[in-house]
This record gives structure tokens, C-alpha cells and sequence, in this order.
């Protein structure tokens, strides 16, 4: 079968998200890309946590470290007594559950379900390492075409040809909204504020675009509504952390602004995704609130004054 990340770009290959070789989670820094091209090697569950927690990836990255932190502990668990290896594979859940709290809900769903994968192989005496690895692949080639269905179904609500205001970086939905909007022959632009503190929209957003050859321009985090006043862009879209079955989206701070913009001067806004089961309503969402300290840098360099 046909890898499902043919046609994108460097940063949304398999391997270049996260990757499993030799026991270790092999994490594409995000944080240093595109500048430097690093990669961050954790050897154990703990340190894949720590990884996620540290944003050395973000948007769908963590989905996919945090189920190879899984297979890392099942390899950790070989020559353990039966009940240690599963005593050790269940704290190894709760500690990559816990990483990001917005999202915590989301992937307790998904890394409960491969948590039991790994805890029926050990029953039955199999492999727990090969057998978890082989059914993430799998689900990582499913996850990839939803995005592109997904994406599919947002080109339809396109014009031929649209300015699009985006926000931080919806990885697999907006590789798959440019490579399908190529496919249809639609002629689709960016604008990407650069998303402080870590700048995702410049760094990555628009790199994806670069690597694709969409055009791409990149604002400050200031400028969206004097973008959209101006009718500069026709559609603002984002990915969503979370949807919940009430109705709400959560999605990087700042969206919730530009959404408000977006809908006063009558530019339609859409956020990609699916709604969770995990959060019936929008109280069930934990925000996350991040160390302050990250508000005083900018790619490691302090900006104000000590």
C-alpha cells in the first residue's frame, strides 16, 4: 500500500514527526526547525514525556511520540515479571496521558487504546514491542488519511482561488489542504502570523508552504484584523486542539481573536477537525497555562528586561 504521506513536505513524513528505532523515540525538534534540522532521542517513556511537555513538538507531533513512548516502555518491559511489565506499561500511560493538559482527554482515549494492545500481547506471550509498533504504524497511516478526507471536504468549501489566514500549525490538515487544492487545480495562498512565543507560524506553517511551492506571506501575531479588514484574506482556517460534543473549539491562543475578526467583517472561518467524545462539554477542557518565562524570550533570546 501507498505510504499516506506521499506528496508532502520534509517537516510531515512519518519519520521526520517522530520515529522508533534500536529503543529509542526519535523526535523531530521542532523548536530549531527550520534553522537547524535536529533531532531529539529519548530512551525511555519519561523522557518522550518530558519531550512533548517541553514542545520540542506540538500539533499532531505529540500523538504520534506519545504512542512510540508506549512501544518504548514495552521493549523496558522484556525479561519483567508478568504483573511489573504491566504495572510499568500503565505508568508509562498516565505519565504520557498527562504531558499537555488541553489535550489530555484526546489522548487518554488514544493511548489507552494502545496500552491495551501492548498489555493483550504480553498476555498472550507475544512480542508487546513489535505487536504495539506494528499497530501504531497502522494507526498513523489511518490518522493521515483522515486528515486528508478532512481536508478534502475544506477545499470544497474554497473559492478556485482564496487568500488564506492561518493560524500556528495544523501539521497534517494544512499539508493536505495545499497538496489537495494542487491536486484540484484551486489556487490557494497563505498568510501566517508567526505565532509567539515559539513562532510556529513562521517556522513551520510557513515552511510546509514553501516545501509545496504555495505562496506565503508571514505576518506579526498584531496583524490579522487589519488583514481581514482590507479583505486581504477570504477564509480564515486553523486546525483545533480540541472540538467538544457542545459545540466549542479550542485551539492555540490568539485563535479565538482572530475568529472574532474574521466573523466582524463577514469572512468565514473554519476550523479543521474532529469532534471528541472525551470532552462532552466545553468545562471538561483543562487549559493549559504555560510558564510566563516563555512570554519574556523569543528562539531562546531574552526580550525584556531582567
Amino acid at each position: 500500500m501507498e505510504r499516506a504521506d506521499k506528496g508532502l513536505p520534509f517537516l510531515l513524513k512519518y519519520e521526520n514527526v517522530a520515529d522508533y528505532k534500536d529503543g529509542e523515540v526519535r523526535i523531530l525538534d521542532r523548536r530549531a526547525y527550520p534553522a537547524r534540522e535536529e533531532f531529539i532521542c529519548c530512551s525511555n517513556y519519561h523522557e518522550v514525556a518530558k519531550a512533548i511537555a517541553d514542545m520540542v513538538t506540538q500539533s499532531g507531533g505529540p500523538w504520534l511520540a506519545a504512542a512510540l513512548g508506549i512501544v518504548c516502555a514495552a521493549r523496558e518491559t522484556k525479561n519483567l515479571p508478568l504483573e511489573r511489565a504491566k504495572e510499568m506499561l500503565n505508568q508509562a500511560a498516565d505519565v504520557l496521558i498527562s504531558a499537555r493538559p488541553t489535550t489530555s482527554g484526546n489522548m487518554e482515549t488514544h493511548i489507552r487504546r494502545i496500552l491495551k494492545v501492548a498489555l493483550d500481547a504480553l498476555d498472550r506471550g507475544e512480542d508487546a514491542e513489535a505487536v504495539t509498533y506494528e499497530y501504531v504504524q497502522k494507526n498513523l497511516e489511518n490518522r493521515y488519511r483522515s486528515s486528508r478526507k478532512i481536508a478534502m471536504y475544506a477545499i470544497d468549501l474554497l473559492p478556485d482561488e482564496a487568500h488564506i489566514l492561518t493560524q500556528c500549525y495544523a501539521e497534517t490538515l494544512i499539508g493536505f489542504l495545499l497538496l489537495v487544492s494542487q491536486e484540484r487545480g484551486k489556487k490557494v495562498s497563505l498568510i501566517c502570523p508567526e505565532t509567539r512565543p515559539y513562532l510556529q507560524g513562521a517556522r513551520l506553517t510557513a515552511s510546509v508552504a514553501c516545501d509545496m511551492g504555495v505562496p506565503v506571506t508571514v505576518i506579526t501575531d498584531n496583524m490579522p484584523a487589519y488583514i481581514l479588514s482590507k479583505g486581504m484574506a477570504q477564509v480564515f482556517i486553523s486546525a483545533a486542539d480540541v472540538i467538544t460534543m457542545d459545540g466549542y473549539v479550542v485551539n492555540k491562543i490568539g485563535t479565538f481573536q482572530i475568529a472574532l475578526a474574521a466573523h466582524f467583517h463577514g469572512i468565514p472561518y473554519f476550523a479543521m477537525g474532529l469532534p471528541s467524545i472525551a470532552y462532552a462539554t466545553i468545562n471538561e477542557v483543562a487549559i493549559e497555562e504555560r510558564n510566563p518565562e516563555e512570554v519574556l524570550h523569543a528562539m531562546g533570546t531574552r526580550t525584556v528586561k531582567t
